[in-house]
């Protein structure tokens, strides 16, 4: 080539060769966080609990949940293995894009998943929460940590955009795994009579306030007990539609925290289980719908703590998987973030009920402590 001769120009990438997560190069999965040993539980609750004024006697005894199981949350092995099974339907679908880790509460800090990210190369990622429903503590909350680490990390001259996919419990997928899982824990219990079987969707209680506020500031609000019961009644509909049952759901509570006098959703899945025992219920099944997989709120809430209720009672007790790394519910969060890339890319994406916008409404689910910045929403 002599000196002045122009450089044949790289081909252009068809909208066919276009990478199917672009504009993103990597995916951030963002999770509570736990702690991973005895003595990282103290430091893990004041952080969870932080400007809360709770003292520590509270934290202690909240902090016998984890030495009942030596110390060790298992909320963190679960997001190594959603992680694993993320990477293994993004591979099926020949989708290179790297998945970081970034946690709220414990390490890796979320923080230190951007500066990874960062030094890989990566200037936009897209979020994808391990909370499904939508309310202060299970979406704006994790909006204002990723403001507060996009923040701390802009200091060091570290810019990273960052995008997060909707809150995914009105999803088809979710419904589905949710289903399958109720339907085969409810095989068990074949010539068991309707009359004697209690179906209990459990969730995280919160404080009614929280509940109130939950949704777009100018919506009707309780957008958080609202997205549960619509995902109770499918549920209930298809069970009793694939098993020839004749079975009725309701929402109960679990994981109260608050003070004696402040309101929080109820009844209590232990203070149901003691109505229904005494109305002739022989069995109970409870279906922890509020979360994605079995971590301290599920194994020692139901799993310890309701079983013991039950025993009592002299109930049959149980308990239906979380979905975890079902297939269908993995698929479905793949979906999710190809969505989610394609309306960054100003592409029409599929509609269902009560689908939730990728950039939260302004007044959604507010912090009804303090004002503070959040991202991935339009205020």
């Amino acid at each position: 080539m002599t000196p002045d001769a122009a450089p044949t120009p790289e081909p252009t990438q068809t909208g066919a060769e276009r990478p199917p997560l672009e504009p993103y190069d990597a995916v951030l999965l963002l999770g509570f966080g736990g702690p991973e040993a005895p003595d990282e539980v103290m430091p893990f609750l004041r952080r969870v609990t932080a400007g809360r004024g709770i003292p520590d006697e509270r934290l202690q005894a909240v902090g016998e949940h984890y030495h009942h199981f030596g110390g060790r949350s298992p909320i963190n092995d679960q997001n190594r293995a959603l992680i694993a099974a993320l990477r293994a339907e993004l591979d099926t679908r020949g989708i290179d894009t790297p998945i970081i880790w970034g946690n709220r509460n414990s390490a890796p800090f979320i923080d230190d998943a951007l500066r990874e990210s960062h030094a890989a190369g990566h200037r936009r990622v897209v979020a994808l929460t391990t909370s499904a429903y939508s309310c202060y503590s299970s979406c704006r909350q994790y909006r204002e940590n990723l403001a507060d680490a996009a923040a701390a990390v802009a200091d060091e001259g570290v810019e990273v955009q960052i995008d997060k996919v909707a809150q995914y419990a009105p999803r088809p997928g979710f419904a589905a795994a949710n289903a399958g899982e109720l339907v085969r824990s409810l095989r068990a219990l074949d010539g068991a009579p309707d009359s004697e079987i209690a179906l209990l969707f459990v969730t995280h209680s919160i404080p009614e306030a929280m509940d109130d506020t939950s949704g777009p500031g100018d919506g009707e609000g309780n957008l958080y007990q609202r997205q549960h019961l619509a995902l109770a009644s499918r549920l209930t509909d298809e069970v009793n539609r694939v098993l020839g049952r004749d079975l009725t759901g309701e929402l109960v509570f679990c994981s109260r925290s608050g003070p004696p006098g402040q309101a929080w959703l109820e009844p209590d899945v232990n203070d149901r289980m003691r109505e229904l025992a005494a109305g002739g219920t022989r069995t109970v099944v409870t279906a922890p719908i509020g979360f994605v997989s079995d971590h301290m709120e599920v194994v020692y809430d139901l799993d310890t703590e309701a079983q013991e209720t039950a025993d009592e009672l002299g109930l049959t007790h149980v308990r239906v998987p979380t979905v975890g790394t079902d297939a269908v519910f993995v698929s479905d969060l793949v979906d999710a973030l190809l969505e989610r890339a394609a309306e960054a890319r100003g592409e029409d994406v599929p509609q269902f009920e009560g689908r939730m916008p990728s950039m939260c409404a302004p007044g959604c689910c507010p912090n009804l402590r303090q004002a503070r910045p959040a991202l991935c929403g339009r205020d």
